[in-house]
């Protein structure tokens, strides 16, 4: 699947990988990765085994991250059975997500705003941390209140769900900004690790609530031993980054090229992996502004704005209320939720073959629109058709979003140096994040003749 001796693009007209064994040094000490020179900061790698090892593992460490931007978020969503049982008159689906999105929009237009000054590592830190004393304040909370409903909980779960936005701001966008200027493999991977969340989290929750669906209290039960596995791998998404992630060789080589392109925003995760840079400030380091980077892809931005926006009015609120009553009963909209994010993570990896890789700026745009059929085929289906139809359609919705996001935003940034790739990643960010709130807000109009 994934093709490794390709490591380096041919545009960057960087030097190849030194194979041979026996390379009589040079009068001058050949740069190491931990060692930059004024006239060479980009580090050189060894050998063929080296780009295996080096880019596979990087692979997993990116996956596993970007599994760790939604992990908490998507416990929150799959967790809603329980949290249906314990706010029946709250609408909790639908709340908290709209809760989420104000501040995790907000939070990353500044960020985005100031996107060149701001240290990547403590931003991306600060992000991870966030979530894991989020969801480690979810399960402490349930834990205080014994399980009870009641405004004052409901409450503390909202501020949560604010937290959690926050720290999306800091991570889904620093970290789709910082591997817009690497190997795109790395960002799909990444891509596929938030799709990936929803699948597992999903699948997890299947397993918890089977575990205990016939004991006392059962519901709460999984719920907690839920979240206890949701904190211990946010606790290592802070590890990973912190401690391996910056010290990956592929890493250090992109980041070390990106400061030799005039980036500012990469020297802490530089000092980090031994490497020390030194930012020339001169013409050619001149980057495009944020509002000339947006014009020359606001197709892109508007499409991303759409995929999501069609996407979340749609998931997880209409799916988790608004589907009726079937023979699955309260499996029912756990089995939805679970279906759109199984597909959502095989669209992201169907991009990998190349001869599916959809990258004409008028064909993605042309998809994105007529994924808003899915509205009249989702509202005719639940009032009409039975649950198989459903599941279908939501796997639909669920590969379509995949597989766009993907496309969109692993062929934006071609083309670009280093600081400009990493502020274009965090405008797509915003636009995605734009259209989830838009779609949050939107999927109240479900209710519309249903009474509150």
């Amino acid at each position: 699947m994934y093709d490794f001796l390709p490591y380096f693009e041919e545009e960057d007209e960087m030097e190849q990988p030194m194979i041979e064994e026996n390379i009589t040094p040079p009068a001058s000490p050949t740069p190491r990765l931990d060692e930059t020179s004024s006239s060479e900061r980009t580090p050189r790698l060894r050998s063929i085994e080296e780009l295996y090892v080096g880019k596979f593992t990087a692979t997993v460490v990116c996956w596993l991250l970007g599994n760790g931007v939604l992990f908490c978020w998507n416990s929150m969503l799959t967790i809603q059975d329980y949290y249906v049982s314990l706010f029946p008159n709250y609408h909790p689906s639908r709340v908290l997500s709209l809760v989420y999105q104000p501040f995790a929009f907000g939070t990353l237009a500044i960020l985005t705003y100031y996107e060149a000054k701001i240290n990547t590592r403590k931003r991306n830190l600060l992000g991870y941390a966030l979530f894991f004393f989020g969801v480690l304040a979810v399960l402490i909370l349930d834990l205080a209140t014994s399980g009870k409903g009641g405004v004052g909980t409901y409450i503390g779960i909202c501020i949560v769900s604010g937290v959690f936005g926050i720290a999306d701001a800091h991570a889904q966008g620093g970290m789709v900004g910082d591997l817009s200027y690497m190997h795109p493999e790395l960002l799909q991977s990444f891509l596929a690790g938030e799709a990936a969340s929803g699948a597992l989290t999903s699948t997890l929750r299947l397993i918890t609530k089977a575990a205990f669906e016939n004991s006392q209290d059962g519901l709460r039960k999984g719920a907690i031993l839920f979240f206890s596995i949701s904190t211990f791998f946010v606790l290592l998404c802070v590890v990973l980054y912190g401690f391996v992630y910056p010290k990956l060789p592929i890493v250090k080589y992109y980041r070390s090229k990106a400061a030799s392109e005039g980036s500012k925003t990469v020297s802490s995760d530089l000092a980090a992996a031994g490497i020390r840079s030194e930012t020339e400030e001169s013409r050619q380091f001149e980057r495009k502004e944020n509002k000339e980077l947006l014009r020359e892809n606001i197709d892109y931005a508007l499409n991303l704005f759409v995929i999501y926006g069609l996407t979340l009015s749609i998931f997880p609120g209409f799916l988790s209320e608004d589907t009726g009553k079937h023979s699955l009963g309260t499996w029912y909209a756990l089995v939805l939720i679970t279906m759109y994010n199984v597909w959502d993570l095989i669209g992201r990896y169907i991009p990998l073959i190349k001869i599916l890789n959809l990258e004409s700026r008028k064909l993605i745009t042309t998809a994105s629109i007529s994924r808003f059929l899915f509205i009249p085929a989702f509202y005719f289906t639940a009032k009409y058709g039975t649950q198989g139809w459903m599941i279908m359609l939501t796997s639909f919705l669920g590969l379509s979003n995949g597989y766009l996001t993907v496309c969109v935003l692993t062929s934006a940034p071609k083309g670009y140096k280093g600081p400009e790739q990493n502020a274009l990643g965090n405008i797509l960010v915003l636009f995605i994040l734009g259209g989830i709130f838009a779609g949050v807000t939107l999927d109240w109009l479900w209710l519309i003749g249903k009474g509150w």
